[in-house]
């Protein structure tokens, strides 16, 4: 009798559309498992991901806004979630694989750093061998979880993960899903946070972007979410013209009003000295760094294995290793 996965596998190859990504139809892992009797590999990647301590870790990373005060704001672990949800809403209206999708999306974010992208920065700064956050996702997969034996996903999830930013494609249009839902999301809800953070109104938004958008967040999102289902249609997945080249000046819009703002950004000056002042004393001090990342050294870098220590800190852990390690403590009235 078929195991459920084989079922799963058979009705994928019957429903969904040509140029699909079916899971019986994958390259497979790095090292070869025995497939799951229940679950298709790439369902079994999403539980590898949602399940690993990384993920676990983006609740307390920043999606724009430094430790901000307000339970509403994003993280870096919430915009996952939204990624997610929008990836699985693209792909089911275009007959892709969604499980391949949700799986991507899970783990885009994996490898970024305390601090959001000012980490990011400061990191790529420091570490003589660059550091850029998709890259860091999939070491992330392929070797810093589970001790160093990674979770040894599906070569198509990897492939996602990799390129959902930066000058690479995805290989799968699930991937290509992701890569638009990333941008979708974030620009979306960073307009959110930032009429919370009161550093702008919707009604600064200009005229012509909103008109082609929407002008409220949930409009907004239904209308690009529309609008990249209803341009995909022939099997290429992208925007139309039109709204790409709306997005990309909704992007430039939101760098000067909000990610450049110096009132959004006034704390991120201290990053850098945060994360420079924890990666030297690292560097000197490799021993103090946990067992599992020790171990690396036997094949990485002194400065790649810190860099990965460092990127997996959460805001939180970062400014308390930098108050242990450099502010002395209050004396004590006994």
């Amino acid at each position: 009798m078929p195991t459920p996965r084989k079922l799963q596998e058979e009705a994928e190859l019957r429903t969904l559309r040509p140029g699909a990504t079916p899971a019986a139809m994958s390259a497979g892992r790095l090292r070869y498992e025995e497939p799951c009797e229940i679950r298709t590999c790439y369902q079994r990647d999403i539980d590898r991901i949602v399940h690993s301590k990384s993920f676990r870790r983006l609740k307390h990373k920043t999606q724009v806004f430094l430790q901000p005060e307000g339970d509403h704001y994003r993280t870096r672990m919430t915009h996952t979630i939204e990624v997610v949800r929008i990836s699985r809403t693209i792909a089911r209206a275009l007959g892709m694989n969604e499980d391949l999708a949700e799986a991507v999306a899970w783990g885009h974010d994996l490898g970024h750093t305390p601090f959001g992208h000012a980490g990011e920065r400061a990191l790529a700064a420091i570490c003589p061998e660059g550091f850029l956050h998709n890259e860091q996702s999939l070491r992330v997969v392929d070797k810093l979880e589970k001790n160093g034996a990674g979770l040894n996903l599906s070569a198509e999830v990897r492939d996602g993960i990799l390129n959902h930013v930066g000058e690479g494609s995805p290989a799968t249009p699930e991937g290509k899903i992701v890569r638009l839902s990333d941008l979708v999301a974030y620009i979306n809800h960073d307009v959110d946070d930032a009429v919370r953070a009161g550093i702008m109104s919707e009604n600064d938004i200009p005229a012509y972007i909103a008109d082609a958008t929407g002008r409220r967040y949930g409009k907004r999102l239904d209308t690009v979410v529309k609008d990249i289902i209803s341009a995909s249609a022939d099997g290429e997945i992208k925007m139309s013209p039109a709204m790409d080249k709306v997005m990309h000046e909704y992007r430039e819009f939101m760098f000067a009003a909000v990610y450049r703002n110096p009132i959004a950004k006034s704390e991120e000056s201290k990053v850098l000295g945060i994360l420079e002042k924890l990666y030297s004393h690292y560097l000197r001090n490799i021993e103090k760094m946990p067992a599992d990342y020790v171990r690396l050294l036997d094949t990485d870098s002194p400065e790649r294995v810190v860099s990965d220590y460092i990127a997996g800190m959460t805001d939180k852990y970062a400014i308390y290793k930098f108050s242990e390690l450099f502010i002395p403590e209050a004396w004590q009235v006994r």
